[in-house]
């Protein structure tokens, strides 16, 4: 896309799951693009520590992860004692085919079914915009987060105090916006509108 960033500077949900579960067995449920970033974390079929969701995959391959043996073994894992972990609780997300379902809806399966709730890794968790926030050592109410996503973006960053944009594109539905709870700082039509819009601010 014409940027030219340091593997370092990229704050990601699977190298949060890394840091998180670096050392353990980990029974996976997620998309194979995001495998190799998982660095440090043994990914086994069973006998786990740890079960991690994570996203769903567009491509729609033949084996799909969220089959009912897979979450079925997922089930098993988290009842014999290994730890509940998920990337995001997204209900759903955008595509190319339109809205499709994201994994936060196996998540909320397997919550109920073991009773036992998922530790969240990534957005709107506070570990992840704390970290975030730690890698930029940037301080909170001079930090703009720019985003599509109402309650996971905007939501997750005003625990912190920062400073956000929603924008219209993406995710971004009108409706949620007039209905909801969260206010953002800025609504703009465009990321591409904020580098400007920003200027004149300061």
């Amino acid at each position: 896309m014409g940027f030219e960033l340091e593997d370092e500077q990229l704050q990601t949900t699977p190298r949060a799951a890394a840091g998180e579960l670096r050392g353990k067995r980990v029974f996976a449920l997620l998309m194979s693009g995001i495998v190799a970033d998982l660095e440090g974390i043994d990914l086994v079929g069973m006998n786990a520590d740890a079960v991690l969701v994570g996203g769903c995959d567009e491509t729609l391959e033949p084996n799909q992860v969220f089959t009912y043996m897979n979450l079925a073994r997922a089930f098993a894992e988290i009842q014999a004692g290994a730890d509940f972990y998920c990337l995001h609780k997204n209900r759903w997300w955008q595509t190319a085919r339109g809205p499709m379902l994201d994994s936060g809806a196996f998540v909320a399966a397997l919550e109920f079914a073991t009773g036992v709730e998922a530790t969240v890794l990534g957005k709107p968790s506070p570990a992840y915009f704390g970290a975030a926030l730690e890698a930029l050592d940037a301080e909170p109410e001079l930090t703009w987060m720019v985003g599509d996503d109402l309650d996971q973006d905007v939501g997750g960053a005003k625990v912190f105090g920062m400073r956000t944009v929603l924008v219209r594109t993406g995710k971004f539905r009108p409706e949620h916006l007039e209905h909801s709870e969260i206010v953002p700082d800025m609504v703009m039509s465009s990321i591409a509108q904020f580098p400007d819009w920003l200027e004149k601010e300061l």
